[in-house]
């Protein structure tokens, strides 16, 4: 039977079995090749037809390209073991790379010679520099921070009244050149954010010029103490309330008229600890809290901590000052050099502050620290003793060594 059970089973009874399809020729001979006996024979055969090509050719690779090569083993060569280094102490400090010593090598150099480098940020001492070599008789700054009038804060170190009354104003100022004849003191403001302005206000600027350094950014500190490297006496900015606030906005941490007393002193705190040396603070901005009794508990914190106040002239002079109960030492600005921010503006200023100096004794200035006003000072100040005038620094109006009136904050 050549059906499966299935199409047996399935085929309906009566319907005759369907013959076979007559086989072709491949497929007869898949079913002979299928017997047992003759599929044995057709692998004998080819296996003696590989074995025989292997005798005639030589090669089990059946004739592909070969190649043969001679190896020759040699004995391995024995190299000298490497030094052991030393042992190093891991306590030893680690020699500093040569810019790092070329470096220390020039400050040190600087501080022994008396020889003020103001490079900017970043550079090295291999980069173009700026100097200057003041005269044998230029007086030197005390350094900061002292630790007879700091103390440390919520923020950082503050400057505090010493023993024996002591004061930062003293310790830090600039002292006066010897000489006579009418004064006249610059304070330059604004200085610390801008890197070149500062850095070109602290290397051209005569030395007895002051300079006024905001509280912002991550160089104020650094700036500082180069300007007083420099030979510069510094002040501190403290950011207060203008009239049109928050149309102008001196910036975080600005002290506020509508803030509560502790909230002020915190803010002031922190303006205080940003950098140490100034001999005091100056305002930026801040006309309207310093018309307002907000501004006592502030001044008298100054005054509290061993420094002077310095308003710069650039706000209308309070009307209703609050009174001055801690007896803080206070001087304004009398002229404000760059009020019209141009060059003949700025020269007719400087004209005027030499007339008032020549008429009262000593007068105190502000300006800004734009580029302008830096060219026009120093060159207003080449020939300054020629005409019988002398620069000495803003400190002078706070602590009281004047010929006749510091300023009309008296």
């Amino acid at each position: 039977m050549t059906e499966s059970t299935d199409d047996i089973l399935t085929r309906p009874l009566g319907v005759p079995e369907a013959p076979e399809p007559p086989a072709g020729r491949f497929e007869r001979l898949v079913a002979v090749l299928r017997r047992p006996m003759v599929a044995g024979s057709a692998i004998a055969i080819a296996l003696a037809g590989s074995a025989g090509l292997v005798l005639l050719l030589g090669d089990p690779q059946g004739g592909e390209p070969r190649v043969e090569a001679k190896i020759t083993l040699r004995e391995p060569s024995i190299r000298p073991a490497a030094p052991i280094p030393p042992a190093v102490d891991p306590q030893a400090t680690a020699p500093a790379p040569a810019a790092s010593r070329l470096q220390r090598s020039a400050e040190e150099l600087e501080t022994a010679s008396g020889v003020t480098v103001v490079r900017p940020a970043g550079s090295g001492p291999t980069d173009a520099v700026l100097i200057r070599i003041p005269p044998p008789t230029a007086p030197r700054l005390a350094p900061a921070p002292d630790p007879r009038i700091s103390e440390t804060g919520r923020h950082g170190l503050l400057p505090k009244l010493g023993e024996g009354r002591v004061r930062a104003l003293d310790v830090y100022a600039r002292a006066e050149e010897p000489g006579t004849g009418p004064r006249i003191a610059v304070v330059v403001t604004g200085l610390g954010v801008g890197q070149a302005a500062t850095a070109g206000a602290t290397a051209r600027l005569p030395a007895a010029v002051s300079l006024a350094f905001l509280p912002y950014g991550g160089e104020a500190e650094r700036a500082a103490a180069r300007a007083r490297d420099a030979g510069h006496e510094v002040f501190l900015q403290l950011p207060m309330e203008p009239f049109d606030y928050p149309d102008s906005d001196p910036g975080p941490q600005t002290l506020l008229t509508a803030l509560k007393g502790p909230e002020n002193a915190e803010r002031l705190a922190w303006a205080l600890a940003r950098f140490p040396g100034y001999v005091g603070v100056a305002n930026f901005m801040g006309s309207k809290m310093m018309a307002d009794a907000a501004f006592e508990p502030v001044l008298r914190e100054i005054g509290a901590r061993g420094l002077g106040f310095l308003d710069d002239g650039t706000g209308p002079k309070p009307v209703n000052a609050p009174a001055n109960k801690s007896r803080t030492p206070i001087a304004r600005a009398e002229i404000v050099l760059d009020a019209t921010p141009r060059a003949e503006a700025i020269d007719a200023a400087l004209a005027q502050a030499e007339a008032r100096a020549r008429a009262d004794g000593f007068v105190l200035v502000s300006t800004s620290g734009s580029v302008l006003s830096v060219d026009r000072i120093v060159r207003w100040a080449k020939d300054l003793d020629a005409r019988g005038l002398r620069l000495v620094p803003a400190s002078v109006a706070l602590r009281g060594a004047r010929d006749k009136r510091v300023s009309t904050a008296d």
